[in-house]
């Protein structure tokens, strides 16, 4: 009898740590609308992951994008090496800022 309280006792502080969180809400929202679509989709499990706005990797457009952002990354480094070369080497054909104020 002790077992089927403690079991009982660990459930109810499962959800109430649910509600507190407005888990329970959230998913009875997203069902809901699930429920209300007129058109149901092939995948519930997808419809469920966007309403609940969690990314899908397995996305060949999202990798895509990642893959460009790194490339556009190391150009921006790169480029940013290559100012700062021009920079120090522009530095030395310009007369010192003491003589230019002098003149």
């Amino acid at each position: 009898m002790a077992y089927y309280k403690a079991a009982d006792s660990k459930r109810e502080q499962f959800q109430r740590y649910l509600e507190k969180l407005r888990v329970l809400d959230t998913l009875t929202k997203v069902l809901v609308a699930l429920y209300k679509e007129p058109e149901k989709p092939n995948s519930a499990l997808d419809f469920l992951k966007h309403r609940l706005g969690a990314a899908t990797p397995e996305n060949p457009e999202i990798e895509l994008l990642r893959l460009e952002l790194t490339k556009m990354k190391e150009k921006s480094e790169a480029t940013v090496e290559v100012n700062k070369k021009l920079k120090a080497k522009l530095a030395q054909y310009e007369p010192p800022q003491e003589k230019k104020r002098a003149e």
